[in-house]
C-alpha cells in the first residue's frame, strides 16, 4: 500500500521548495551557494586540482527567481566558486549542460508548475541528474548551522579573499548549445505540420518555438509573455483547456504543453483531445518496440499510471514495471536496469539514450518523429489505449503511518481489491508532503470508483483517522 520517500527536512523529491521569501528565503539561497561553493571546491583540492569549483545556474521567468539568482551567486562566488549563468532557461538544459561542459554542480531555481508566489532550488551533480542525498544532508545541515564534511567539524566554512574570489560569468552560450543538440535530434522535417506550443508563460518561452521553427514548422505560441507573476496561470501542462482550443480553432496537427520549468509536456490531438504522460509512454513505446530499439522491452512508470496503460502493454506485448511517485525514482530504475523509456502520467517523460532528466521539450520532438514516421493524425496513434476512469480522495488524517499500517484499512483495500480482479485497481498511498493518505480507484465506470474508494475511506473514518471529511481532486 505505501511507498518509500526520502524527504529532508528542507529538500524533498524535487528540491527545495516553499513560498518565496516566506519557507525559502534569499538567505536561504546565499547559504546554499556559500556551502556548495566551497564544497566543491574543497573536493577538487582535496583532488590535486587547482581550479576553482564550476556551477552553473538557470532559472525561470518568477519574479523572486532574479533574487535567488544573485543571492546563489554571492553565496557560491564568496566561497571561490566561478558561477555560470543559463539566465531564463528549461531545467533540462541545466541538466544536458553539467553533463556535457563538466560542471561540479548545476542549479535550477524553479518551482515547476507551481504559481508564482513559490519557487524553488534543484540541485543536479555534475552528470546532470539529481543531487544525492548524502550531499544533500550536507547542505541541510549546513543550513542548520553545523558542518561536519571531510572528515571533521567545522566551525565556519572558510571566505575566499583576493583572487581567490569567484567570478561570475554570462553563459548564454550553453543555452544555445542545448538547443542545438535538441534541434540535432530531429529526424524528419516538421514542414507542413503545424503545431501549437503552451509555453506557461515560463521557462520555455523562447527556447520552444526557436527548435521548432528550426525543424521546419509553423509553430503557433500561446502563453510566451511572461510578466513574472502570470507563470503557469491558467496556462501550460495543468492547464490544458486553452491548448485545446486553440488547436481545434486554428487546425492545428498537435498541440503541446510545457510547465514552468519545461522538464514536463502533455499533447493535445488535433480533435483537441488530451494525450497524457501515459498516452506518451504508449505511442513512442510501441514505436520504440516495432524498430527494436525497446531495451529490456520494458516501460518504467509510477503507480500513478492508468490501469488502462498496463492492459494496453499488455495487449502489446511490453513489460512494465511500477516506481513510487516523482521521476527520480523512475529514473534511479532506469538506470539500473538499462529501461530506456520511462515516466509519469503527469508529463515527466525520461529518455535515457539523450537526457538523464524529464525533458519537455525533447518529449514533444520524439513524439513529433512518430507522428512524422506514421504519416497519420495523433488521435490514431493513441488507438489501442483506453484510458479508465479515476477517482482520488485524499483523507486529512491525523496520523499517516498509523493509518496505513491499520489492519482494518488494509483489510478493507484486499477487499476491493478481490472485487476489482483484473478489471481495475485501488491504490492507497501517503502524501510525500502533507497529512493526507490519498486513496485512488480506477475502474470501467465512474460509479464503480466512487463505490470502491467510498469503501476505503469510510474504514479510515471509522478508525478516528481522519481530521474532516476527504476532498476529492
Amino acid at each position: 500500500m505505501g511507498e518509500l520517500l526520502i524527504m529532508g527536512k528542507y529538500f524533498g523529491t524535487d528540491g527545495f521548495r516553499g513560498e518565496a521569501n516566506k519557507s525559502l528565503t534569499a538567505d536561504h539561497a546565499y547559504k546554499i551557494g556559500r556551502f556548495l561553493g566551497w564544497y566543491f571546491g574543497e573536493t577538487n583540492r582535496r583532488a590535486g586540482k587547482a581550479e576553482s569549483a564550476r556551477i552553473v545556474i538557470g532559472k525561470d521567468t518568477r519574479r523572486s527567481s532574479y533574487m535567488f539568482e544573485y543571492a546563489l551567486v554571492a553565496g557560491l562566488t564568496a566561497s571561490g566558486a566561478d558561477a555560470y549563468l543559463l539566465h531564463v532557461t528549461t531545467t533540462p538544459s541545466v541538466a544536458y549542460i553539467c553533463r556535457v561542459d563538466t560542471f561540479d554542480c548545476g542549479i535550477m531555481i524553479s518551482a515547476s508548475h507551481n504559481p508564482y508566489q513559490d519557487n524553488g532550488i534543484k540541485l543536479l551533480n555534475s552528470n546532470g541528474e539529481k543531487m544525492d542525498e548524502d550531499t544533500i544532508s550536507l547542505v541541510e545541515a549546513y543550513l542548520d548551522g553545523q558542518v561536519e564534511a571531510f572528515g571533521r567539524t567545522w566551525v565556519e566554512i572558510p571566505f575566499a579573499l583576493r583572487d581567490k574570489i569567484g567570478s561570475t560569468v554570462d553563459y548564454t552560450s550553453g543555452r544555445n548549445r542545448y538547443m542545438g543538440y535538441l534541434i540535432s535530434l530531429g529526424m524528419y522535417s516538421f514542414k507542413g505540420k503545424t503545431v501549437a506550443l503552451d509555453c506557461a508563460n515560463g521557462a520555455a518561452w523562447e527556447e520552444a518555438r526557436a527548435v521548432f521553427e528550426a525543424l521546419g514548422a509553423k509553430t503557433l505560441v500561446i502563453n510566451a509573455s511572461p510578466t513574472g507573476l502570470n507563470i503557469n496561470e491558467n496556462a501550460g501542462s495543468t492547464h490544458l483547456e486553452g491548448l485545446q482550443r486553440f488547436v481545434v480553432e486554428h487546425q492545428c496537427d498537435v498541440g503541446f504543453a510545457y510547465d514552468g520549468d519545461a522538464d514536463r509536456c502533455l499533447c493535445v490531438d488535433e480533435k483537441g483531445q488530451i494525450v497524457t504522460g501515459d498516452h506518451i509512454m504508449y505511442i513512442y513505446g510501441k514505436y520504440m518496440k516495432e524498430r527494436g530499439k525497446l531495451v529490456v522491452n520494458t516501460i518504467v512508470t509510477t503507480v500513478m499510471s492508468n490501469f488502462g496503460l498496463y492492459k494496453a502493454l499488455d495487449a502489446a506485448g511490453i513489460g512494465y514495471v511500477k516506481t513510487a511517485v516523482g521521476d527520480k525514482y523512475v529514473y534511479d530504475y532506469m538506470v539500473k536496469h538499462n529501461c530506456r523509456l520511462g515516466g509519469e502520467q503527469s508529463g515527466h517523460i525520461i529518455f535515457t539514450k539523450y537526457a538523464n532528466t524529464g525533458d519537455g521539450i525533447l518529449t514533444s520532438l520524439k513524439l513529433m518523429e512518430v507522428l512524422c514516421a506514421k504519416n497519420c493524425p495523433m488521435s490514431k496513434l493513441s488507438e489501442g489505449l483506453t484510458i479508465y476512469p479515476q477517482l482520488l480522495v485524499n483523507v486529512e488524517v491525523t496520523d499517516k503511518a498509523a493509518a496505513m499500517a491499520d489492519e482494518a484499512v488494509q483489510e478493507s483495500v484486499k477487499k476491493v481489491e478481490e472485487a476489482l480482479g483484473d478489471s481495475g485497481r485501488i491504490l492507497v498511498r501517503e502524501s510525500g508532503t502533507e497529512p493526507l493518505v490519498r486513496v485512488m480507484a480506477e475502474a470501467e465506470t465512474g460509479d464503480l470508483c466512487w463505490q470502491y474508494v467510498n469503501e476505503v475511506v469510510k474504514v479510515i473514518k471509522s478508525r478516528g483517522y481522519a481530521v474532516s471529511s476527504g476532498d476529492q481532486s
